[in-house]
């Protein structure tokens, strides 16, 4: 009888297994997107990383559902058809309000000059000459009075004949409004990672542990940084998307190019608070955010690196990299890309 009974629970599961993917096939996936098997793999810093950061530490074995997830980041060109279909305006495009900001700023803080107390963002200052601590990031980062998604080195510059780049200068808020336009919603760190991960459950990198393949499967900084950047991968800043290999499963630019956001809060302490002894299910990040250098504004999760990561500074081009963004900022190397889960266009 006991065995009779472990063949029809195994008859069960595989019926139920073929049921989910009969039912994948009835789904309208969205055009651009691919499925990402359920799966257990190890999130956070690999054994053999020589640049694993504090950050990733301690590695833990998550359980992740499966879902479906845009092949690259969002572009221009779908970005521009967000905006067609709904006269959004992205933050970096809105007139700047200082009673609000100061909400998230030390008290105290001064109000900028009126010559740059104006709608734009942070672009990368490729006019560094010199540097005496790589530290100071202030060194290459600088406000560009203007800089937005349609101008995105400000003005005087366009996205004319790039449709197929990634969308920058986009705040997590702007991120938002584009979901909810399409049905879709940020990733999960887990679900980034997954994704990122492929048919792997504990790679370094997208295409494996090798660090020699850098150049050939993702738009790092090459040379010296910020000084600089000798382009060897092929290109010296943003990149479009598919420039490079694909992972295996057929999702682009995970490493490099333009750091993603994710929909996870940003916590310091947030790994060395986990029981790292137990598998976790679908991890949804931290409750609340913390970050003791920057305790006045709510940030979030970020993932990849981008076109301007090199080793000396913060080799984030890794699966299990993280950084942390500000949600009301933007910039010029910072991007996103969605996902849908098979209740969610159910539900449309």
């Amino acid at each position: 009888m006991s065995k009779i009974f472990i063949y029809f629970l195994l008859g069960l599961l595989i019926s139920c297994e073929n049921i989910k993917r009969q039912d994948l096939s009835k789904l309208n996936i969205p055009d651009g997107m691919i499925w990402v098997e359920s799966k257990s793999f190890l999130k956070g810093a690999k054994t053999n990383d020589q640049f694993a950061m504090n950050l990733e530490k301690p590695s833990h074995n998550v359980l992740v559902d499966g879902f479906f997830i845009d092949k690259t980041e969002v572009t221009n060109k779908q970005f521009k058809e967000f905006v067609n279909a709904t006269n959004y305006i992205t933050v970096a495009e809105r007139e700047l309000d200082w009673d609000e900001m100061k909400k998230n700023i030390p008290p105290g803080t001064e109000k900028p000059h009126d010559s740059i107390f104006q709608p734009g963002s942070l672009i990368f200052n490729k006019n560094v000459k010199s540097l005496n601590n790589i530290n100071n990031y202030h060194a290459w980062w600088k406000w560009e009075v203007g800089a937005n998604w349609k101008a995105p080195a400000g003005p005087g510059s366009s996205i004319e004949n790039k449709d197929n780049y990634p969308v920058v200068h986009i705040t997590y808020e702007d991120a938002l409004a584009y979901c909810k336009w399409a049905n879709r919603r940020l990733p999960t760190e887990a679900e980034w990672e997954s994704a990122a991960q492929g048919e792997y459950n504990d790679a370094i990198f997208t295409w494996g542990d090798n660090t020699n393949l850098i150049s050939l499967n993702a738009n790092t900084w090459q040379g010296n940084f910020p000084i600089n950047n000798n382009g060897e991968d092929g290109f010296e800043m943003i990149a479009p998307v598919k420039s490079y290999p694909a992972n295996s499963i057929g999702v682009f630019d995970m490493i490099g190019n333009v750091w993603e956001m994710t929909d996870d809060l940003y916590n310091v302490n947030y790994y060395n608070e986990l029981d790292s002894s137990k598998k976790i299910n679908n991890p949804k990040g931290a409750e609340k955010c913390y970050n003791p250098l920057i305790p006045y504004e709510i940030q979030y999760v970020m993932k990849g690196g981008s076109f301007l990561c090199h080793q000396s500074y913060c080799a984030s081009y890794r699966i299990s990299a993280r950084m942390s963004f500000e949600m009301n900022s933007s910039s010029d190397h910072r991007g996103f890309r969605t996902v849908v889960t098979p209740q969610m266009l159910l539900n449309k």
